[in-house]
């Protein structure tokens, strides 16, 4: 039987097929129906009114203000995230390469937050944030801080930071491994020689393990970046599909679901996947760069 096998070529093929057809049917065909449905002017309230209208989707979509606002709700997001996301997964990867009996337990604790499911995540902060009986207020008014609950999701900026940090609290597990990983390959013997040479803890970090880390930084941010443009779950689990603060994917379901335009939520779907893309060849440009 054996023989038989390793004289027929095209046995590793068959056995591949499957997963072929799977990805072909799920991933390539929408890929592909999607761009279509971008060229047409298809709404599902207007079944029969289906016609190709070219780039014209595309056109609507950068000459309206909706997708500039929701460009602006997700750089604020990014922005919040970035700042959070680099700065304390580094913090926290600092702490965990320390080694101590505590280390694996930390480790666990840290990877918990990555774990939970994005809604979940979301409905966890929507307790916090809850503007009746919230974490946050009770803890305000415990020590009379306020006299009345502060509406932290009823304005847009304190819903997009809001928004920030619950994201950045769900990447930074992840980065935090990722560089953590990194930090143990560094050899000790570098340490060790500017330890030698006089060198701080200070210097050793931004002399040494910074400049090595520069990689890893960038798929970090890279990570980050790509996460805060996808933000989705925990806007919906928090504030639902209100138009106040809506990100670029919230603004994207309700064009294509809500309001049964096909064709131009296929245009934003195209359009968020190409700013993905240039983000992406960006980053392969620093790495390439950086190498050189």
């Amino acid at each position: 039987m054996v023989i038989k096998i390793k004289q027929n070529k095209m046995f590793p093929y068959y056995l591949i097929l499957p997963s072929f057809f799977i990805i072909i049917s799920t991933v390539l065909y929408p890929i592909i129906l999607t761009l279509f449905y971008s060229l047409e002017y298809y709404k599902l309230t207007k079944p029969y009114d289906r016609k190709f209208i070219g780039l014209q989707n595309y056109i609507d979509i950068f000459k309206g203000t909706e997708f500039y606002s929701a460009f602006i709700n997700t750089s604020i997001i990014i922005i919040v995230i970035l700042s959070l996301g680099i700065i304390f997964s580094f913090l926290v990867a600092l702490i965990l390469d320390k080694q101590n009996k505590f280390t694996s337990l930390l480790t666990a604790i840290a990877i918990i937050p990555w774990a939970l499911p994005p809604v979940v995540n979301g409905l966890i902060w929507k307790f916090i944030f809850y503007p009746e009986f919230g974490f946050i207020n009770k803890f305000f008014y415990y020590f009379n801080f306020v006299d009345t609950p502060i509406l932290w999701l009823n304005s847009r900026y304190g819903s997009l930071i809001i928004f920030g940090i619950i994201v950045a609290w769900r990447a930074i597990p992840f980065c935090c491994i990722l560089l953590l990983a990194n930090i143990k390959a560094i050899p000790e013997e570098i340490f060790e020689a500017a330890e030698i040479d006089g060198a701080s803890s200070f210097q050793k970090i931004k002399n040494i393990m910074l400049p090595i880390l520069f990689p890893t930084f960038l798929i970090v941010i890279t990570n980050l970046i790509l996460i805060g443009i996808n933000v989705f779950d925990e806007a919906i689990s928090l504030v639902g599909f209100r138009k106040l603060g809506e990100p670029f994917m919230v603004y994207n379901y309700n064009q294509t679901f809500s309001f049964f335009n096909i064709g131009y939520g296929s245009a934003i779907s195209y359009t968020i996947t190409i700013l993905c893309g240039v983000l992406g060849i960006i980053y392969i440009i620093f790495i390439n760069k950086r190498w050189k």
